[in-house]
């Protein structure tokens, strides 16, 4: 499709070309440089005005004000809509303020700096919103209250994982951030079951769920469908309290080094074809509730204890080297 506009040096519409420059602009007494789009006339060479592209250059002017003086961003006051499943309007009620105000910021007003402020807190603190949410439900109908309260009690629920595994976690991204979850929740599984091997004790506290796809961590599962695999990796990469002693390092390393090398679906079909998820999946076959059924079936750690100690017999596993012997083993089975 062409683009096209009025240009008033060849007086009459024109093709124009869109080419990217850096300018500055002044707004609020402050110089602010930014990139910005011009369109520019396919006959004459000169600018042509478009207000699309004007509006456009507008908002990178204001977002990157907004940066420089830590003032919420639009795409910020979106996901906080999303986030706690409210809409704008009854945002602003929530907040005592006119019910058009979040409009106004979405649309690209400038907000002011103290409702700036609050929609940060909010932005940043699932807490600070729930104290607001319950202090001021009386300005939002039932409905609306009893679906942000029950957003909140998911996303607190979400928050909750466990230190030592996102110590874990942390580990598996820094060693290789391209894994998926689907191969990231087998490796946690895995981790869980050759340190009972070795130790006698689990390392997560969490109970894996005998999903269909396999063993997965639901608090992990929950945490990546709210808050999203970018986000959720970005705090636990920042996380510097995160750490893991020499041993479990060495765990989670032979896992790696012998897991890590297949891909999510051949480590799927792995525990698939292991004890513990099949005899959890067999008990409740009845199930009817494909929900339940994926999130709601828990793998007993006895189970895992049993069949791991005894594949450590079986294999004649003394160390973290010996691992490979079975997952070569597994691995090759599968395949036939």
């Amino acid at each position: 499709m062409k683009n096209l506009a009025y240009c008033e040096h060849c007086m009459s519409n024109k093709e124009y070309k869109l080419q990217r420059n850096q300018k500055t602009s002044v707004l609020n007494n402050e110089e602010i440089s930014f990139e910005a789009k011009e369109a520019i006339c396919e006959a004459c060479g000169n600018e042509i005005f478009v207000s699309d592209i004007c509006d456009h250059n507008l908002n990178v002017l204001y977002e990157k004000y907004k940066i420089r003086h830590n003032i919420i961003s639009i795409m910020e006051i979106k996901n906080i809509l999303t986030k706690y499943s409210i809409s704008n309007e009854e945002l602003s009620l929530l907040l005592g303020w006119k019910s058009y105000t979040l409009k106004r910021y979405l649309n690209g007003d400038m907000p002011l700096k103290d409702h700036s402020n609050v929609l940060k807190k909010i932005y940043e603190s699932i807490d600070y919103y729930s104290i607001v949410l319950q202090t001021n439900r009386d300005k939002l109908d039932v409905i609306s209250y009893s679906k942000s309260r029950q957003t909140v009690r998911n996303l607190l629920n979400a928050e909750i994982i466990e230190v030592k595994m996102e110590a874990v976690i942390k580990y598996i991204l820094i060693r290789g951030e391209d894994f998926t979850d689907l191969t990231l929740q087998k490796l946690l599984y895995y981790v869980q079951s050759f340190y009972y091997m070795f130790t006698n004790t689990f390392i997560f506290q969490e109970d894996c769920k005998a999903a269909i796809d396999g063993p997965v961590y639901a608090s992990i599962r929950e945490r990546y469908r709210i808050f999203g695999y970018k986000e959720v990796y970005r705090g636990i990469l920042s996380n510097d309290k995160l750490t893991l002693d020499d041993f479990e390092r060495n765990i989670v390393e032979s896992v790696i080094k012998f897991y890590g090398c297949y891909s999510g679906k051949i480590i799927k079909q792995m525990t698939q074809n292991e004890a513990p998820w099949i005899l959890s999946r067999t008990k409740n076959i009845c199930s009817t509730d494909l929900e339940e059924e994926d999130f709601g079936i828990i793998i007993d750690k006895s189970l895992i204890s049993e069949y791991f100690i005894s594949v450590k017999e079986k294999y004649n596993i003394l160390n973290l080297l010996d691992i490979q012997k079975y997952s070569t083993d597994l691995f090759n089975k599968i395949s036939m």
